[in-house]
């Protein structure tokens, strides 16, 4: 039975193998990169990326992540192609092929089809002497000194540089079309990520509960209005500006200190010049606010005109923690 000792070990001397293969590829990056990764930015097409067995899979993630990057990208599984997929590629389209090898059967059916269409086809090999990289307009050299699996037989570090090497591209392209948070958000509309770049303060508005009082309400009123909005906190409002806020925790504080507030008003127990933030603001960075002056709700203000109140929890409940 191996032992705990030998199984972190392994797992390890895995990681080194695959890292140290990833370190060498800074030493095959040559002139062939750079014509590649302008061609694919100049191309009035999209990027076809194809390969089989397991760099089928790495062109797969490669796709995903040049579309999401701002580079219209499609997978072609090689075996598939000549079995009709080759109608996917257009005049304009660069192709990206994908082989350890470079010499597998289907990459040498495949290589001659591609040229056909006077596409320009970059190779991502592990071999700059085979049949795909003899093939191709660009070669990037994707050699590893051995895989990290004990019989040098299952794909790891030549996957791993594959891996790599795709996202190489993709950063740099992205770079090169100077893509930003904004323009990553139109691609990532849904989830945490989605919502992190796109949701704004006033997406998350209930403007039916829009608490506030007058400065001279009476507390009874303050607790009502508190209770009634379930938002934790009434907006002290005068003459249509914000003049303060009052929470339930200023409520608790009052009744501990004080056996009477029949005297009281909401003037006499708000928190003046409360934390204010225009509905235009992104939910990201009210977030921020309030983590920075631990507190759980924002007054929404837009040019004086109060708007609403923005709660910690409605935020959470959005996922963008």
């Amino acid at each position: 039975m191996i032992s705990k000792e030998n199984i972190l070990a392994s797992a390890k001397k895995t990681i080194l193998s695959e890292s140290q293969s990833i370190a060498k590829l800074t030493d095959f990056l040559d002139e062939n990169f750079i014509e590649a990764t302008q061609n694919i930015y100049n191309s009035k097409g999209r990027l076809v990326v194809t390969g089989i067995g397991k760099s089928a899979i790495i062109a797969q993630k490669m796709v995903a992540t040049f579309n999401s990057t701002g580079t219209p990208s499609l997978f072609l599984h090689a075996s598939e192609a000549i079995h009709g997929d080759l109608g996917m590629i257009q005049n304009d389209d660069s192709i990206i092929c994908i082989s350890k090898s470079g010499n597998s059967p289907e990459i040498k059916v495949l290589v001659p089809l591609l040229k056909r269409f006077g596409n320009t086809l970059i190779a991502i090999t592990g071999n700059t002497a085979s049949f795909l990289a003899k093939g191709s307009d660009f070669v990037l050299n994707t050699t590893v000194d051995a895989e990290a699996c004990p019989n040098n037989l299952a794909p790891t570090n030549s996957t791993t540089a594959q891996l790599v090497m795709g996202d190489a591209l993709a950063i740099c392209l992205m770079e090169m079309r100077d893509f930003k948070p904004e323009d990553f958000a139109v691609y990532h509309p849904g989830g945490a990520l989605g919502k992190k770049l796109l949701l704004r303060v006033k997406d998350m508005l209930e403007h039916t509960l829009k608490p506030m009082v007058s400065p001279d309400a009476s507390i009874k009123k303050v607790i009502f209005e508190i209770s009634e909005k379930r938002l934790g906190v009434t907006a002290v409002v005068d003459e249509d500006k914000v003049i303060g806020i009052i929470t339930d925790g200023d409520i608790r504080r009052m009744l501990n200190d004080r056996d009477s507030f029949i005297d009281l008003t909401a003037k006499d127990i708000m928190t003046k010049n409360p934390k204010l933030i225009p509905s235009t603001a992104m939910v990201v960075d009210a977030l921020n606010i309030l983590e920075d002056f631990s507190i759980t709700q924002l007054v929404v203000v837009d040019n004086g005109e109060y708007k609403g109140v923005l709660h910690l929890h409605d935020i959470l409940k959005e996922g963008i923690l």
